[in-house]
């Protein structure tokens, strides 16, 4: 019978790694609530709190990690977000150095957003709340990688369509998965421009199950009836690639669909996309709808 465990954001971590002590020990398909601190460790609560003053160590802090028996080198880690809750204020922050504009300030800026009614204000500005998870990953395959980094593990994704309702799929490299996830946004826009979304504290409720039947090199996402390949490398150059190309793999490892074929298709019904601009690699996705997919002969299974 599957079990609901629950991890503190007391249980934080600032890299994942196969070293790093797991906060729990759960089953295939268990329910795991990760309790979340914002990426600034909750060190930004008024406007006068500045990033200048920050204790850059506490940054981007994910909850976890937790140890999935029977997750194996190899195997696949399936997280279905079965809900996300967050606090009702959160913080954007921007300046000298952060994101595309960086060269263009000249000092720090914090604004405290408050969250009611499923509504960000914003100034004068009711914005529509889409709370997704930034930081959601698993050990890499050799040393340890800082949280705010991107990679074939995960981490710092920052993908807007990891969201309630969505599945995360991730490639598994060390035994137990060891799964983390934290940097949870009330609202954020493809690129993350500033430098931030709005930045919140929070609690995720998530399902963990192993898979077997599928392998894979980088993350995939199933959201909103898209499946999304997901690439973080040091250009979006090499990134859209890549993604490309591990979408073409996959559904041809599936189908019975050539290689021709695929490209033309994708090219017709696919979407390149940014997930974000601003961490030390960039992240594109490429998306496809499902029922294109599912057309294709792949079984629904897989999703």
């Amino acid at each position: 019978m599957a079990c609901r465990h629950v991890v503190n954001s007391s249980s934080k971590i600032f890299a994942f790694g196969a070293d790093v002590k797991p906060a729990a020990f759960v089953e295939d398909g268990d329910e795991v609530v990760f309790e979340t601190l914002d990426c600034f460790s909750n060190q930004i609560r008024t406007s006068e709190d500045k990033l200048e003053n920050l204790n850059w160590s506490e940054v981007n802090p994910a909850t976890g990690p937790v140890f999935v028996n029977g997750a194996k080198p190899g195997n696949v880690l399936e997280v279905e977000i079965l809900d996300i809750e967050i606090d009702n204020q959160g913080v954007v922050a921007t300046g000298k150095g952060l994101g595309p504009l960086g060269e263009r300030f000249n000092r720090f800026y914090t604004k405290i957003v408050k969250i009611e009614n499923g509504n960000a204000k914003f100034n004068n500005l009711e914005l529509p709340i889409e709370p997704m998870i930034g930081v959601i990953g698993v050990a890499p395959e050799e040393g340890s990688v800082n949280c705010g980094t991107p990679g074939p593990h995960g981490g710092n994704m920052d993908t807007r369509y990891i969201k309630k309702g969505a599945k995360v799929l991730l490639p598994v490299f060390v035994e137990g998965g060891l799964l983390a996830l934290g940097d949870l946004h009330a609202l954020m826009g493809d690129g993350e421009v500033c430098g931030t979304g709005i930045e919140v504290a929070g609690k995720v409720v998530t399902r963990v199950s192993v898979r077997k039947d599928i392998n894979l090199k980088n993350p995939m996402i199933v959201s909103e009836g898209n499946v999304f390949t997901i690439v973080s490398a040091k250009t979006l150059d090499e990134a859209v690639k890549s993604a490309v190309s591990e979408m073409v793999n996959f559904v041809g490892k599936h189908s019975n669909t050539g290689f021709e074929e695929l490209v033309m298709l994708f090219s017709i019904v696919g979407h390149t996309e940014i997930s974000q601009i601003v961490d030390p690699l960039v992240t594109a996705r490429f998306r496809t709808p499902m029922n294109v997919l599912l057309k294709l002969g792949m079984p629904q299974d897989l999703f």
